[in-house]
C-alpha cells in the first residue's frame, strides 16, 4: 500500500512537471490557454527568411506567431495568428519584418500602427462591430515592409554603382573637383580685389564727407535764400493778390488819373511862371518892389542895420 502511494506520486509529479514544461513553452510561444485567437494576412514582397512560428509582436511584446507562408508569383502571404484576443490597433497598420541583425538571424514580424488612439469602448477583433470601427479586425489584410539585409544592402549598393558607371559617374565627379578648384582660385583673386575695392571706398568715403563739410555753409546759405525766395514768393502772391481785386484796380486807376491831373497843373503853373520871368517889365517891378522893402527896413530899424554893417 505504501509503495502504490510512493508511485503514484512520483506518477503525479513526473505529469505536473511535463504540464508546466508544455505550459511554458506555449506561453514563450504565444499561445494563451482559454483566450480566443484570430488571424490576418501580410503581403510582403520578400519574406527577408520568415518561417513558420516565427514570432508576431507589437511594441516588443510577442502577441502571437507566424501560422503559415505562402509564396506567389506577385507577393509572399503570411497568414498571422494573434493570440490576445484583445488587442485593439486602430488602422492603419503594416506589417514590418525585421531581423535581429544586418547579418541575418532569426526574423519576426512586428506590428506597426499610426492610427489615432481608440475609445475604451472599441468592440474587440472578433467582434461584429469591429469592420466599421477603424480597428484592425480579424480577417484582415495588411501591407507588408520586407527588413534590410545584407543582401537587400549589396543589391542596392550594385545598382548604384551600374548607374554610377552607366552616367559616368566618377569621371564627371573628377571633372567638377578640377572646376570647384579653378573657381575656388577665381573666388580668392575676387576677394582681394574686393578687399583693395573696400579700401578704396573707404577712402572715397572719407573724401566725400570731407567734401559735404565744406558744402555745409554753402548748402546752409541756399537754404535761407530759399526760404527768403519763398517768403518773397508769398509777398508777390500776395501782392498778385491784391493786385486781382477789381477794388484796388480801380484805386490804382484813380490815383493815375489824379497824377496826371496834377501833373498838368504843375505843368500850368510852370508855364505860368515861365512867362512871367520872361516879361521885362514884370522882372523890372519886381526888382523895384525888393529894393523899396530894403530901404523900408533901413529906415525902420537903423541900428540893426547899422551894427550888422
Amino acid at each position: 500500500m505504501r509503495r502504490s502511494v510512493r508511485e503514484a506520486l512520483v506518477g503525479f509529479s513526473i505529469v505536473g512537471a511535463i504540464a508546466g514544461f508544455a505550459g511554458t513553452m506555449l506561453w514563450l510561444r504565444g499561445v494563451r490557454l482559454g483566450s480566443e485567437t484570430w488571424t490576418v494576412t501580410a503581403d510582403f514582397a520578400n519574406a527577408g527568411g520568415l518561417a513558420a512560428r516565427s514570432p508576431v509582436t507589437f511594441r516588443g511584446i510577442m502577441v502571437g506567431t507566424v501560422q503559415s507562408i505562402e509564396v506567389t508569383p506577385m507577393a509572399v502571404k503570411a497568414t498571422l495568428e494573434i493570440s490576445a484576443d484583445d488587442l485593439k490597433l486602430p488602422l492603419p497598420v503594416t506589417a514590418s519584418v525585421s531581423s535581429s541583425s544586418l547579418l541575418g538571424g532569426d526574423s519576426q514580424v512586428e506590428l506597426v500602427t499610426t492610427g489615432a488612439p481608440l475609445p475604451k469602448d472599441a468592440p474587440k477583433p472578433n467582434s461584429g462591430r469591429c469592420p466599421k470601427s477603424g480597428i484592425l479586425c480579424n480577417g484582415a489584410t495588411l501591407p507588408g515592409e520586407s527588413a534590410a539585409s545584407l543582401t537587400t544592402v549589396t543589391a542596392s549598393l550594385e545598382q548604384l554603382l551600374d548607374e554610377a558607371k552607366k552616367s559616368n559617374l566618377i569621371p564627371t565627379l573628377v571633372e567638377s573637383t578640377k572646376q570647384f578648384g579653378i573657381t575656388s582660385q577665381d573666388a580668392s583673386k575676387f576677394l582681394d580685389t574686393a578687399d583693395v575695392a573696400a579700401e578704396n571706398v573707404d577712402t572715397l568715403v572719407s573724401q566725400l564727407r570731407a567734401e559735404v563739410a565744406r558744402a555745409k555753409p554753402t548748402i546752409q546759405n541756399l537754404n535761407r535764400a530759399t526760404a527768403e525766395a519763398a517768403q518773397a514768393a508769398a509777398h508777390i502772391n500776395n501782392l498778385a493778390g491784391a493786385i486781382d481785386n477789381p477794388e484796388t484796380v480801380s484805386d490804382l486807376k484813380q490815383t493815375v488819373t489824379n497824377a496826371r491831373e496834377l501833373t498838368a497843373r504843375i505843368d500850368q503853373v510852370g508855364g505860368d511862371i515861365e512867362q512871367l520871368t520872361d516879361d521885362p517889365r514884370f522882372m523890372q517891378g519886381l526888382r523895384s518892389v525888393m529894393i523899396g522893402l530894403g530901404t523900408l527896413f533901413e529906415e525902420v530899424y537903423p541900428a540893426q542895420t547899422n551894427s550888422s554893417q
